[in-house]
């Protein structure tokens, strides 16, 4: 075969490569959004690298730990990656304390040593004291939990959680995110009861759940609007939601309390200008990019982001590494004794930093 008529053959089969990828349907139903322009980073959300102070626990052992929860002992039970909750002793021993086969994400131990886990794949779950499971709830309203996300437990055992989208699996939130479409619920579950029940949906990929210190209201993060709803529970609002602070510098992830008024947000990344300005305002361009491999995507800056709020929704302080390069994509932030317990999606450790007056 000669030189033209290779370059012919190539010519045709790059033209029908093309035309198949044009033709090709696009995996999102994309709406258009204009997010805010983002807040200027000064203030509380002016950048510092408080975090590269940070101890970082099971370096290079650990897959994925996006969340967990600590023990008075200090006993870490890490939500990992591989489908394991990971047990890591005080002295840094580490081995499974149990595996779902699934993605464990959100947690919350209880004081009996059970743990209350939200798995993405699996529903919401309960862990015993041994490593066996038991299954809580998987569906509401005859809507299978497609992504179990975060939770947090009143003081007479509900369960607060969120099931950040209907739609799309934990392998896929991208493109929840490119769709721009409320997929997400709010929810709890009555283990005297065993009954769940739907408190807010159409919620923007409803992530992080967080009870207020008198358990008068609930927050959930709805990530892809960069900001956090608030669900009264009791008062004269009970039953209703309002927002609690918007337009934040990131995505919101998940979002504990300390139990003293203090709420400990973490933020996956900060703000990208090429996502706000270009692409969510254009669904005939996200539905061509999420045609895509994923690998070809615009990427998230590596970003360690965790800020303090307080119960009005006020920013008090926060704690960043700029750099991303040992702590990045924060997922998760626990306060124990004094010190900040940093989980993320995609790290390979647990950050631990000591909080100062």
């Amino acid at each position: 075969m000669n030189r033209n008529r290779i370059l012919a053959v190539v010519s045709t089969l790059l033209i029908l490569g093309i035309v198949i990828f044009i033709l090709k349907p696009s995996p999102i139903d994309p709406l258009a959004y204009i997010p805010p322009e983002p807040p200027p980073m000064e203030g509380a959300y002016a950048p510092n690298d408080f975090l590269l102070e940070s101890e970082l626990i099971g370096l290079g052992k650990l897959q994925g730990p996006e969340d967990m929860e600590v023990d008075d002992a200090g006993n870490i039970y890490a939500s990992c990656q591989n489908g394991k909750v990971i047990h890591i002793s005080p002295d840094g021993n580490i081995k499974a304390h149990a595996a779902t086969l699934g993605r464990p994400l959100g947690s919350k131990l209880l004081s009996d040593g059970r743990l209350i886990l939200a798995d993405a794949d699996k529903g919401l779950l309960e862990i015993g004291t041994k490593g066996e499971i038991k299954v809580l709830s998987t569906e509401m309203d005859a809507v299978p939990f497609r992504f179990t996300d975060d939770l947090d437990i009143s003081k007479d055992g509900v369960i607060y959680f969120s099931d950040a989208s209907d739609k799309y699996g934990s392998q896929d939130y991208l493109y929840d995110l490119m769709e721009a479409r409320p997929h997400g619920r709010l929810l709890k579950y009555d283990p005297s009861t065993g009954k769940t029940e739907v408190l807010l949906k159409e919620l923007y990929f409803a992530n992080g759940v967080a009870l207020s210190q008198n358990e008068d209201f609930v927050l959930v993060n709805e990530t892809y609007r960069y900001r956090i709803r608030r669900y009264w529970l009791k008062g004269p609002e009970a039953g209703k939601s309002d927002f609690f602070i918007e337009n934040l510098p990131g995505f919101p992830d998940n979002i504990s309390t300390d139990g003293n008024g203090t709420f400990y947000l973490a933020l996956f990344t900060v703000r990208n200008s090429l996502l706000d300005k270009l692409l969510h305002p254009h669904p005939v361009l996200k539905s061509f990019v999420a045609k895509l491999p994923k690998f070809l995507w615009p990427k998230a800056r590596p970003y360690g982001f965790v800020l303090l709020l307080d119960e009005n929704g006020m920013p008090l302080r926060s704690f960043q590494e700029t750099s991303g390069e040992h702590l990045k994509a924060i997922t998760s932030v626990k306060y124990k004794n004094g010190f900040l317990y940093l989980g993320s999606f995609y790290n390979d450790r647990i950050g631990k930093y000591k909080l100062n007056p």
